[in-house]
């Protein structure tokens, strides 16, 4: 299970993404992935059909979004403190008509 670059579907799919907007997509066929920044559209595809292979899955259509970290600042006594959260990046990929990925946020 190698994929291009070395690199094994685990590595391209981090983690589902769970929240609201999600769950609503998954009625559509729309599953949202947290991904490794330097991921492209390819790779994430592949990652996602051998990942889930034995559902024998089809990958219609990619879409990434880079995600830009918050900067936050917070006061501790009489000094603040600011920070800043690590970017990432969203993929969000498309499943063919009628397909669903069962069992996917078990464990979560």
């Amino acid at each position: 299970m190698v994929m291009s670059a070395g690199r094994t579907f685990e590595r391209v799919l981090l983690r589902p993404v769970v929240s609201e907007k999600s769950y609503a997509g998954m009625a559509a066929g729309r599953y949202v992935f947290r991904c490794h920044p330097s991921a492209n559209k390819v790779e994430i595809r592949r990652a996602v059909e051998e990942a889930f292979a034995e559902q024998k899955i089809t990958v219609i259509d990619v879409n990434t979004i880079n995600v830009r970290g918050k900067t936050r600042q917070r006061t501790r006594g009489r000094t603040r403190v600011s920070g800043e959260s690590s970017g990432w990046k969203k993929a969000i990929v498309t499943l063919g008509p009628g397909q669903k990925i069962e069992g996917l946020f078990e464990g979560v």
